[in-house]
C-alpha cells in the first residue's frame, strides 16, 4: 500500500500541474514532507489522508491503492444507484404518512 500512496501522490499531483511547493502548501505541510510522502520515505497519519482525498477529489480506497477507481470501490454509479433508491424509497414513506393522515 505504500508504494501505491506514494504513487498516487504523486501522480495526482503532476496530473494537475502542481509543483510540489503549491501542493504542500495548499495541503498545510512543508514541501519536504510532502516530498517524504511522495517518494515512499514517510507514511502520512489519518488527517492528512483525509485532506489528501479531498484536496485531490479521490477516495481513500484509490489513493491506497485498494481500488483503480478515483471514486473508491464502490465508484460513483453504485453510489449514484443507491442514492436513488433512497430517495424513491423516502418518498415512499413520505406519501404512506400522508395517507394514513387522511
Amino acid at each position: 500500500m505504500e508504494d501505491a500512496f506514494s504513487r498516487n501522490m504523486s501522480q495526482l499531483r503532476r496530473s494537475r500541474g502542481l509543483s510540489q511547493r503549491k501542493a504542500a502548501a495548499d495541503l498545510n505541510i512543508s514541501q519536504a514532507l510532502l516530498s517524504h510522502y511522495e517518494n515512499g520515505a514517510r507514511e502520512p497519519g489519518l488527517p492528512f489522508l483525509c485532506r489528501a482525498c479531498k484536496y485531490y477529489g479521490v477516495s481513500a480506497d484509490y489513493m491506497l491503492g485498494l481500488s483503480d477507481s478515483p471514486a473508491g470501490a464502490a465508484g460513483g454509479e453504485a453510489l449514484a444507484d443507491i442514492a436513488a433508491q433512497l430517495r424513491a424509497l423516502a418518498e415512499r414513506a413520505e406519501n404512506a404518512l400522508k395517507e394514513q393522515k387522511i
